[in-house]
């Protein structure tokens, strides 16, 4: 895996192709700037690994542990921590800012953040299904059917498409291209959705396969 950035959704807009004249919806993200908080290699952990801190908050905010650990490398008080594997560490040192300047126009990315979080939702909505006939004398407008046979098995098997919590969780979006890098303000402007709301805290990383969108 390849060293990426922490970064905050700020929200969607979009841009003008001035050859093409094309609308490009594209999301501006807040990305970094992130400190290195430590490095890790094969002689002292087993394994090579960049960690980075992101989004400075008060003392008070984080525990003492982590006061004491990011003091190591001098950094002031951060809320996220992230990891990466890489091969390489010898580019890296303690202390060290990593901006948007790391991704150039044109480079495949993959962005990763927590989803809008919906309750609970009916399964038309959670999964998309169709509804049932709004005739008259029709039974069955937003009734989730069957849901298995009645003495065997008798109980619905997990994993069925039901009503229950809709969104609030993890996803990565990949292959989605860096339009436009703004180094003087950490801006980076990326083609498509991201996911969450303004605000939400992404992690964006190299694409691992590099092709078409």
């Amino acid at each position: 895996m390849s060293v990426g950035i922490l970064g905050t959704k700020l929200g969607m807009t979009q841009i003008f192709d001035r050859e093409t004249g094309a609308a490009i919806p594209i999301t501006v993200v807040q990305a970094g700037p992130c400190i290195v908080t430590q490095i890790k290699t094969k002689e002292t952990d087993g394994y090579n690994s960049i960690q980075i801190g992101y989004e400075e908050v008060k003392e008070k905010a984080i525990t003492k542990p982590e006061l004491g650990h990011l003091s190591r490398s001098g950094a002031s008080p951060l809320r996220h921590l992230k990891e990466y594997r890489t091969n390489d560490t010898a580019n890296y040192e303690l202390g060290q800012a990593i901006k948007a300047d790391l991704f150039n126009p044109g480079e495949i990315v993959d962005v990763s953040g927590k989803t809008i979080g919906r309750g609970f939702a009916g399964y038309q909505k959670r999964h998309n299904f169709r509804r049932g006939n709004m005739t008259h004398g029709s039974k069955n407008h937003r009734l989730p059917g069957s849901t298995g046979a009645g003495t065997t098995p008798g109980r619905v098997y997990p994993g069925k498409k039901m009503a229950g919590r809709y969104g609030g969780k993890q996803i990565t979006i990949r292959k989605l291209e860096v339009v436009k890098v703004d180094a003087e303000q950490n801006l980076l402007l990326i083609k498509g959705a991201l996911p969450g709301k303004p605000g939400n805290l992404v992690n964006i990383i190299p694409s691992k396969i590099i092709g078409k969108k």
